[in-house]
């Protein structure tokens, strides 16, 4: 398993670091029915390298349950768990002092072996593409890998790949394939959220996924652990053990909204909200598309989108919508031309603007009325203003 979190309260919600700590809660019950030989965090234990103490306490809560029933917990640290200020260190070091977890990284060999029939080696994260090729050759020298043909061998990572599937478009490939050893049957990796495997090297490449959604578009993700069992062949199966308790998420994102007043984008995405407003949910509606040209994003009422889950645990729409003018090319053929004294150039202007939303009669009344405004605006003429706006 990978990218537990814990301790992430996300959107501000005591509820929701609640939520990563319960989900944890639920995947060590699950192992304690399983009584593997041992369990593989493959980083991200922690939503960063100093949770508070109630988090602490519960995870070495559940890690101890673990130690209780003579169940190992091998661990590499992920990109959240250790700062890369060598001064803050990983929180996971204490813990494997302890007794509580098996830090790969931090033993003799970064290795683990059981008896004659399995030998686990991990490395550690660097966070960015450049440190680790510094870094982890550099790692691997001083502990080198040693995969044996009589075991079966496991190669722990948390960093994405470089390969088509592995990486998404908003993260960068810290590893590349040939960063990476041979003679394993099995690379137990973390980082990529998603559930991801096929065929590496000498063996198969799995991410397990996220146990909790950490974003919004990953709602969709199953969450679940791998559960692997070793013929004494060396022929392995693998099966998905998925997870109850994550938090419900509702994506509202099938909707575009280009060219739809703020007024109307405001009252379809409350009636959206109502329509699945549902006990204890995190409702996200997605609004995208290009607003008409004289309208901004910050018109639509948020507010009262958010209050239309009565239900719901939080609705928190997700604002992607563009902003327009009018284009660059339509500006200057109104304004580059000598022969048009500003006035006209102005109204040519208030037009285009007005044409997008309104008939050609009613852009002509508004440009005209806009127009006429602009004297008494600057002169502060208000019994003027206000007679052109009730005429209007």
């Amino acid at each position: 398993m990978s990218d537990l979190h814990l301790g992430y309260s996300q959107y501000g919600l005591e509820v929701r670091r609640q939520d990563f700590d319960d989900v944890f809660a639920e995947l060590v019950n699950k192992v304690l029915e399983l009584r593997p030989d041992f369990l593989i965090v493959a980083g991200d234990i922690f939503h960063n390298p100093r949770p508070t103490n109630i988090t602490l306490e519960n995870t070495i809560r559940s890690f101890k349950r673990l130690k209780d029933a003579k169940i190992p917990v091998l661990t590499v640290d992920g990109s959240h768990d250790s700062s890369p200020n060598t001064i803050t260190g990983t929180i996971l070091y204490p813990l494997d002092s302890a007794g509580l977890i098996y830090h790969l990284p931090r033993h003799s060999g970064a290795c683990w072996r059981q008896q004659d029939c399995c030998y686990v080696y991990g490395i550690p994260n660097y966070h960015t593409r450049n440190k680790t090729r510094d870094a982890l050759p550099k790692f691997m020298l001083e502990n080198p890998p040693t995969p044996a043909e009589d075991v079966y061998n496991i190669f722990v990572l948390h960093g994405a790949i470089d390969l088509p599937g592995v990486k998404p478009p908003y993260i960068e490939a810290e590893l590349s394939p040939e960063m990476l050893p041979s003679g394993f049957q099995y690379y137990a990796a973390g980082h990529i959220h998603e559930r991801f495997n096929a065929k590496f090297k000498d063996g198969y490449l799995f991410y397990s996924g996220c146990t909790e959604t950490v974003s919004y578009d990953e709602a969709r993700y199953p969450k679940s652990f791998n559960y692997v069992q070793v013929h004494e062949t060396g022929e392995s199966k693998i099966e998905q053990i998925d997870l109850s308790s994550p938090r419900r998420f509702i994506i509202l994102d099938e909707n575009n909204f280009s060219n739809t007043p703020p007024t109307k984008i405001t009252d379809t995405v409350t009636q959206m909200v109502k329509d699945v407003d549902t006990d204890d949910a995190v409702i996200v509606p997605v609004l995208k598309g290009t607003l008409p040209t004289e309208t901004s994003r910050f018109d639509v009422d948020i507010a009262k989108i958010c209050a239309a889950g009565e239900k719901a645990l939080l609705v928190h729409p997700i604002v992607l919508l563009n902003e327009s003018a009018v284009s660059d090319e339509i500006s200057r053929n109104i304004f580059d031309d000598d022969f048009k004294d500003l006035k006209t150039k102005s109204y040519e202007y208030f037009l285009q603007i007005f044409s997008e939303r309104y008939s050609k009669e009613e852009a002509d009344k508004i440009a005209k009325s806009a127009l006429a405004l602009i004297e008494p605006l600057t002169r502060k003429q208000d019994e003027k203003i206000k007679k052109i706006i009730e005429e209007l």
